[in-house]
Formats: structure tokens, sequence, C-alpha cells
């Protein structure tokens, strides 16, 4: 019975009438369901911000980097349906889950959102579905969390339904997308993998089968704290290079000319986006299980987290030597997002520099043309409109920190009418001035 259940679904996916479905519509969730849309698949797009439901079913994009074009034609065609209603769950054929995993308040993973969701899809599970995973998480949440919630159907994994983890590996406002981008697979059983290889190769140019759920878990995790670690390396070689007089972002540009054996990461003022600054802190968490270590680890991740104190320590010197104190003092913060050219808040240093300033006193303004406000948060509470970077702003301010170097700034303009310029993302370099006027940090 297995066998027959099996070819059916997967002769509906090579005929590209498998029913997709993609549950959280955020960063991850929406390149995933506008890629199999694309790729010919009939979609539907589950969340429950009503906001986000309403946005797509008018043709809208919310997010700066993915263009309305594609999606407005997606739901003209019929191939993208958004919804609130999880009843459509059990006519979908594929449901992938691409909700957040943060970490909580003691820095340990939150599974609140996997388990919430798998607890709406329950009622709804049905024979001859495959159910995928894609939330970064610890190795074993897959089949240790999300597997028994879904049985609770009383249906079975590898027997009933089809169970499968496949990391996201979004990079929002690159050029590497869902549809370009390589996905790693792990199934629960071998006849699990082989329905999600099929799935994810009729939407995606390259497929990568891994044993298990686990080891795609765990796959995710080594390239976050890969990342993770080499930058905790450069931000400490940057402090290091202050404190001797060096320029590490000159030294970084010559080691780049090696051609083997070095990868360029560069320093910045802390760690931003959902994975980097999150993801090593599940691996050590889950390590800790195994009475495991995981000191290198642990290292990276203390440097990254204490760099906007760096930063507010370096504006503390450079406004000292300009006999300002940081108490009382007008600081302009130039880019909030994570990084450059999105409107993406998760998680960004520059929300934690602007805390830190603020708790000693500064008044601080911001200028970010991809996020014209900064709402209560979670862990932020700055409530801040972003200003127009006009000449009276930049000369008013005691300085300018430069926490994310958007293109469209200005930045030649920006050293010549400021009084001081603390710059974490050198873009600053070359500029006619930046001599007398750039504090780097």
């Amino acid at each position: 019975m297995l066998r027959e259940k099996e070819i059916t679904l997967l002769e509906r996916i090579r005929a590209k009438e498998a029913r997709v479905g993609v549950v959280g519509l955020g960063y991850v969730g929406l390149p995933l369901a506008m890629a199999f849309a694309e790729a010919g698949f009939p979609v539907t797009g589950l969340d429950i911000d009503e906001r986000k439901i309403d946005l797509l079913t008018r043709g809208k994009s919310y997010f700066r980097h993915i263009p309305e074009g594609p999606i407005a034609q997606a739901v003209l065609d019929g191939r993208l349906h958004p919804t609130r209603d999880y009843s459509r769950v059990e006519e979908l054929d594929a449901v992938l889950v691409c909700v957040p995993t943060p970490l909580t308040a003691a820095r340990e993973p939150d599974m609140s959102y996997i388990i919430s969701t798998a607890e709406a899809l329950v009622e709804h599970v049905r024979p001859e579905q495959i159910y995928v995973l894609e939330s970064t998480t610890w190795p074993g949440t897959t089949e240790e969390v999300f597997r028994p919630i879904l049985e609770r159907s009383g249906l079975k994994a590898g027997e009933d339904f089809y169970l499968a983890f496949s990391p996201e590996r979004e990079d929002p406002g690159s050029e590497h997308t869902a549809r370009n981008t390589p996905k790693v697979v792990g199934g629960y059983s071998p006849r699990c993998l082989e329905v999600a290889v099929a799935l994810y190769r009729a939407a995606v140019p390259k497929v990568v089968q891994v044993s298990s759920t686990r080891a795609a878990e765990m796959t995710k995790l080594l390239e976050n704290t890969f990342r993770s670690v080499n930058i905790a390396m450069v931000n400490e070689m940057k402090m290091l290079c202050d404190r001797m007089g060096l320029d590490v972002w000159e030294i970084i540009e010559a080691a780049s000319s090696k051609g083997f054996g070095f990868m360029p990461f560069y320093p910045g003022p802390g760690l931003g986006g959902h994975c980097i600054p999150i993801d090593p802190f599940y691996l050590t968490w889950k390590a800790r299980e195994f009475e495991f270590s995981t000191r290198f680890i642990e290292l990276a991740g203390e440097i990254n987290t204490n760099m906007p104190r760096y930063v507010v320590e370096r504006t503390i010197e450079a406004l000292e030597k300009n006999q300002k104190s940081l108490n009382g003092a007008r600081l302009l913060v130039l880019g909030v997002a994570y990084k450059k050219d999105i409107d993406d808040l998760r998680e960004s240093p520059a929300l934690r520099v602007m805390d830190l300033l603020t708790e000693r006193g500064a008044h601080v303004a911001y200028h970010d043309p991809y996020i014209p406000s900064l709402p209560k948060m979670r862990h932020h509470d700055l409530r801040l409109v972003s200003q127009p970077l006009t000449a009276d702003l930049l000369g008013a301010a005691d300085a300018v920190l430069i926490l994310t170097d958007h293109s469209e700034v200005d930045y030649e303009r920006v050293v010549r009418q400021a009084r001081l310029v603390v710059d974490t993302r050198n873009a600053t370099k070359g500029i006619p001035g930046a001599a007398e006027k750039v504090t780097k940090a």
C-alpha cells in the first residue's frame, strides 16, 4: 500500500500537479512559495498575519527586495493562493514549514513557533502528504519535536505520510535566491527522502541528499557557525589592528590577493539577521546534551555579541577627542537594517548600539532609506522615525555613526557635512577629508 501511495505522490510531483503549501510567508517562506509557483506548481501560502495575506491577495509585496510584479502575476494566474485558513492543509500534497526559531531570554532555543504550527497542522494531516520543516534548528527537531505532534493524527511518518528536513538558505537582497540555490534534503526514511528530493528537484537547480533529517539540520548549523566563527575572528583582528594603529580593511584586501587558502570575511558592529547571531547557540545548547563543550563556538559568540559595546567605546573615544561627552551628545545613526540595501531589522546590531547609546544619555536619531520607523519590538523600544538626510541634520550631529552602509547614501557628502564620523563598515574608504574626520570602529 505504501509503494502505491508513493508512486501516486511522485507522479503528481513530476507532473507539477502536486499542491504545495508554504506555512510562514516571511523572508524565507515567501521566496520559497514564489519559487514553486514560478516552477509551475499550484501554491497555497499560509500565514497568521492578516496584513501579509491581504497584501499578497492584492498582488503586493511587503519586502523591498521582492518585486511585486511576479507576485501579482502568480496571484492573477491562480498559481499563488494566500490564506489564513489552515483547513486548506488537507487539500495539499506538500506542506513546507518556514516559521521563526528565535532564542529565549536565556539564549536557549525557542521551539514555540514550530510547536504551535505543528499543532495547527495535525488536525489536517492525511495519507499521501509530505511535510518538510525548513526552519533552522538543532539536530533532532524534525524527529523529536515536529514528528510526534503530526503523529497525533493517528498516522505514522514514513508509513502514511512523508517527513523531511530541508534547511532554508535565503540571503535577502543578494543574487542567491530560492530558485538558484542548491537545497540540502534529509528524509525520515529512504522513501521520505525520495519524495522530498523529487519535490525540490522540480523547483531548484540542484538537490543535495544527506543521510537523515539530523544531518540536514546540522548542515545548516555548520554553514552559519562557520560564518559566525570567521566573522568573530576578523572582528577580533579589527580590535587588535585599532590598538596597533593598523587598518584592518587594508589588511583584509591585501590578504584576499592570495587566491587560495584565504576567504575574506569583514568586520562590523555585530551580527544581524535571523541566522548567524542565533544558530550557533542552537548548536552549543544541543552539544550540552552530549556532555560536549563547544568552547570555540561559544568564544566566537561572545566576541560577536560584544561588538556593539566596542562601537560605543570607539564613539566615546572619538567624541572625547572633540571635547564632547557621550552624555548629552547628539548622534545620528546611518543605517539600522542588519545589512545593506534591504529592509530587514531582524537581530540588527544597530538596534543594540542605539540602545547602549541612549542608556548612556545620548540623543539618538537615525536615517535609513529602507526602514521608515522603528516600532516597539520584542527586545527594543526605540520608537523612532527615520529623518531626512539633510545638511542641517548632518551638521547638527556631534557624531554620525555608519552602522549599515546602504548604497544610496552619499558618504562623500556625509564626510563633508558632518563634524565627526564613526565608520563601522569602511564606507568612507578613499573619500577626501576622511582621515581628519573619520574614526573606524
